[in-house]
């Protein structure tokens, strides 16, 4: 049996390649790989870096798929299933609109792929696939490690992505992170993280990124990995809430580690913004302030994320942010429009209100990268939005503000992190406006999206007839 993994990009202009920046490997298929027996024979093909051969000889593909890369996901499935190839989908989307996914693909698995994926590839064989592959409970994740043989000859980042947890018990209303886990966190032995984590050093890498979505999520497990990454001596960055600066041994098991900056989602200076989105406690315990100040404190670097389009931002809200990011020198931070991702409670509290401009934004011809798909309270509208932020991210990535941040004493306290500063804040500065505009999907996809015929594919079990 040949398998063919698929990881799609955002989307393509006509006549032109995918966008060349922060191409990372890609970890799901690397997942999936893991999962199949060792009898298959795999081929994996990153559609962000590389020609996808559409006629090659394969059996099955499979598609991990995101709202972002849903267009291009369902164009990749038609491309193969017009040649007679059937289609498998997984992933965020899959599993938060399967019906939706379920039109462009033979099979659908909802839900994470441990102890389902065996399943697909065994019916799959026996030629009784079905319809829907469903999860309801979190499964566990001892003994899971991906596949990176996968990416052998595949040019990206020197990073090595490594994950210790999956999930976040907070419950933010436009995070389809919380929908997808249902507000609950699965870990890792932190035997087994260890154990992946000297192999890679032995392979040469230098950085690794924990993909966690929340790295303080289970406090005392997460302590309990830091410890024993100590005497490994490695360089980590990860994804945080704020709450991670409310434990002092956790910030100094944080620095012994070797983290060097994490990821916090800072999201809106305005506290009433802060609670319609369910993150109050952001402003707790001193708020961002006395966050920035022990982040500091322990020279951790931050990359702080920003979203606009709450009803309670305005016009100043923009310079007010960028203002507050160039004083507290943040070695990243990121300016980006509030979006509604299906199965979020944001997008069911828009779909209500009447407030959103497309029936699937995701699908629709007419939404580009950077749109805001909803109607905007207040005195903002779409447009000024999207501009706004390219403006933001303009001024903060402007050459006097990356210089005085340079020499923020928690941003060049070590040399390597020090000439990662200048290459990613002039990388940033360079994509400010780059994606504004980008089509989902490829403008050059000939034709329609070819749906899937359930009549004719399924038989009285609700099996693919394949």
């Amino acid at each position: 049996m040949q398998l063919t993994l698929i990881h799609p990009c955002i989307g393509k202009k006509k006549g032109e390649s995918y966008i060349k920046s922060w191409e990372m490997e890609p970890l799901p298929p690397a997942m999936i790989a893991a999962l199949t027996p060792d009898d298959v024979e795999i081929k994996f093909y990153d559609d962000r870096i590389e020609p996808i051969p559409f006629d090659e000889t394969t059996d099955l593909v499979a598609i991990s798929i995101e709202t972002y890369t849903a267009k291009r996901a369902y164009q990749i499935a038609s491309a193969y299933r017009k040649r007679g190839v059937p289609v498998v989908m997984g992933g965020f989307h899959a599993t938060l609109v399967p019906d939706e996914v379920a039109e462009y693909a033979e099979a659908v698995v909802i839900g994470e792929a441990e102890g389902l994926w065996e399943a697909v590839i065994e019916d799959f064989k026996n030629g009784r696939l079905k319809r829907f592959y469903t999860r309801t409970d979190r499964p566990t994740l001892e003994g899971v490690r991906p596949d990176r043989s996968i990416f052998r000859g595949k040019r990206y980042l020197p990073l090595a992505l490594v994950e210790a947890g999956r999930g976040c018990h907070f419950k933010c209303d436009f995070c389809a992170i919380q929908s997808y886990f249902n507000s609950t966190q699965i870990r890792r032995p932190y035997q087994e993280i260890v154990e992946e984590i000297r192999i890679l050093k032995k392979q040469g890498k230098k950085l690794f990124f924990f993909v966690d979505d929340n790295v303080v999520s289970n406090m005392e497990q997460a302590k309990e990995l830091f410890r024993a990454l100590i005497p490994l001596k490695i360089r980590w960055v990860g994804q945080a809430s704020i709450t991670c600066t409310h434990d002092d041994e956790f910030m100094a098991l944080l620095k012994a580690s070797g983290c060097q900056g994490v990821l916090i989602g800072f999201e809106s200076l305005n506290p009433d913004n802060l609670r319609h989105m369910n993150k109050g406690f952001n402003a707790a315990k001193g708020g961002f302030t006395a966050a920035l100040r022990k982040l500091n404190e322990y020279g951790i670097r931050l990359y702080a994320t920003f979203v606009f389009g709450y009803d309670h931002d305005k016009l100043e809200s923009f310079e007010e942010t960028v203002k507050f990011c160039v004083k507290h020198n943040i070695y990243m931070v990121a300016f980006n429009h509030l979006t509604p991702f299906p199965g979020t409670p944001l997008y069911e509290r828009l779909e209500q209100e009447g407030r959103l401009l497309y029936d699937k934004w995701w699908l629709d011809d007419r939404y580009r990268y950077g749109d805001v798909p909803f109607v905007v309270k207040g005195e903002l509208n779409a447009d000024l939005i999207r501009e706004k932020c390219v403006e933001s991210r303009k001024r903060f990535y402007s050459i006097p503000s990356i210089i005085k941040r340079s020499f923020n004493k928690t941003n060049s306290s070590n040399f390597f992190m020090w000439y990662n500063f200048w290459f990613i804040n002039f990388l940033l500065r360079k994509e400010a406006s780059q994606r504004e505009g980008y089509p989902l999907g490829d403008e050059g996809f000939e034709g329609e999206l070819l749906k899937v015929d359930v009549t004719r594919l399924t038989d009285a079990n609700n099996q693919v007839i394949v």
